[in-house]
């Protein structure tokens, strides 16, 4: 395997670990095992364990970026005169499709969690600047709209967190919105908030 084929690795084996156990609870031996690789090899791709949850970061940053623009690029059949619900709606759903991947979604909540972690908060920051870069221009220099996506993808992240498509109660029927009952709930078939 070549090294950048095994730094993916690493960082994926990363991702899965620190959102089950945060950074401050996960070891690299964990995160060396589960990428079936030697602890030291760790050390040689990343510095220190706060450079592999950095690294961690700007890895689902690109897997977000990705997702989104394949998405975009779907909904911009009608080329420069595209609409924006099309879009916003391509989107959310590449994004609901995204989370639904456990790992990235708790990952990302870890690491706003390990944020006091100078090389994190670096990349957080990041992370957070290429998104609101990327959905503004998706959504044409909206602001409120931008503004939207991100309460909107929070509120998705909470809801999947908590399992409210599957908590019949009136409070967690407000948080995660109407759902058909043909699609058992799941986030991925909703309209976006």
């Amino acid at each position: 395997m070549k090294s950048d084929q095994r730094r993916r690795v690493v960082l994926d084996a990363a991702v899965a670990c620190f959102a089950r156990k945060g950074y401050y609870g996960t070891t690299t031996g964990e995160i060396a095992e589960r990428a079936e690789i030697s602890q030291p090899y760790v050390y040689r791709l990343f510095a220190s364990k706060e450079a592999l949850f950095a690294g961690a970061i700007l890895h689902v940053s690109e897997l977000i970026s990705d997702a989104l623009t394949g998405a975009e690029a779907g909904a911009d059949e009608a080329g420069p005169h595209r609409q924006p619900e099309a879009v916003m709606r391509a989107i959310r759903s590449a994004y609901s499709t995204l989370i639904e991947d456990r790992d990235v979604m708790r990952f990302l909540m870890q690491a706003s969690c390990a944020a006091d972690e100078p090389l994190v908060a670096e990349a957080l920051r990041t992370c957070y600047a290429r998104q609101v870069e990327l959905v503004s221009e998706l959504l044409n220099h909206d602001d409120a709209a931008v503004r939207h996506w991100f309460g909107a993808g929070m509120l998705e992240n909470v809801t999947l967190t908590l399992g409210l498509a599957d908590v019949d109660e009136p409070w967690a029927r407000t948080l995660s919105g109407p759902r058909s009952r043909s699609d058992g709930g799941s986030s991925a078939h909703r309209e976006s908030p």
